[in-house]
């Protein structure tokens, strides 16, 4: 795959250590790549809800699956958020700006339909960020990016894994592969996790991988993290210090008051 880099610069190819580099400026004519991938987010008119309800979400989910199989899209990563979305997703062909504008399009007049409206759903044009795809782990970074998208919108209650939220890809992720839509690539994510094999085991691995990264993003005080350390206390000989570090719950003091006060709210 050729090196992109999105850079707010000129819009031409160089070259650099032998190597093809990009140089784009978004929106602009001729950002269009084969075999590129892109970060493609997209909001509500006036930050208004683009899904109303599930059955919303399903028709953006097969709309997506009927441009993909349009335009040969693989998608890498995706999240619905109540008024915007993220894709991560490779164009074989550089047909960006065709298929986003098929997409928002056809997904807009359904809506539309649907709910007896008219005009706009979304604001303006789509924003697309390149992927630089020779920077080791760095498509990796941006699918956790996306998939964490609802922890930081509180959408995900405060016990819940992250994995249970159903619109996004990382739940299709810890499916077998004859469960998932075939225009999910779950390849090079895994590969970049470490995981070389699309397997049990490698699904495993990646669900603990994800549980880690999840309870980074939750505050040290959340409570699926009390829950959690309360149960390793007493279902393990793990330390507190081991606890509070593995669960990123600050100083040992702290986490030894927090679950001194929720024993003390059980009784």
């Amino acid at each position: 795959m050729l090196v992109l880099e999105a850079k707010i610069c000129a819009g031409v190819k160089t070259t650099h250590a032998g190597r093809e580099r990009y140089s784009w400026k978004r929106g602009q004519k001729g950002s269009e790549f084969a075999d590129a991938v892109y970060h493609v987010m997209n909001r509500g008119n006036r930050r208004e809800k683009i899904f109303q309800d599930d059955a919303d979400r399903e028709l953006f989910l097969a709309t997506l699956g009927e441009g993909c199989a349009k335009t040969g899209w693989e998608v890498h990563a995706f999240c619905l958020m109540p008024n915007h979305f993220h894709l991560v997703l490779e164009t074989p062909q550089p047909n960006l700006v065709a298929g986003m504008k098929w997409l928002l399009g056809t997904y807009t007049a359904r809506f539309n339909r649907r709910h007896q409206l008219s005009g706009h759903l979304f604001c303006g044009r789509y924003k697309a960020l390149l992927v630089a795809g020779g920077n080791a782990g760095y498509l990796r970074t941006v699918c956790r990016y996306v998939h964490l998208n609802p922890v930081r919108a509180k959408l995900t209650g405060p016990t819940a894994a992250l994995r249970e939220f159903r619109w996004s890809s990382l739940p299709l992720y810890l499916e077998p592969p004859g469960k998932r839509p075939a225009w999910l690539r779950v390849d090079r994510v895994l590969g970049e996790e470490g995981i070389p094999k699309d397997s049990a085991a490698g699904r495993r691995e990646f669900v603990a991988a994800w549980s880690e990264a999840d309870l980074k993003m939750r505050k040290k005080g959340d409570l699926a993290k009390v829950e959690i350390a309360g149960r390793l206390r007493r279902e393990t000989t793990m330390t507190l210090r081991w606890i509070a570090i593995r669960l990123t719950m600050g100083s040992v003091a702290y986490l030894n008051n927090r679950l001194y006060l929720a024993r003390k709210q059980e009784k």
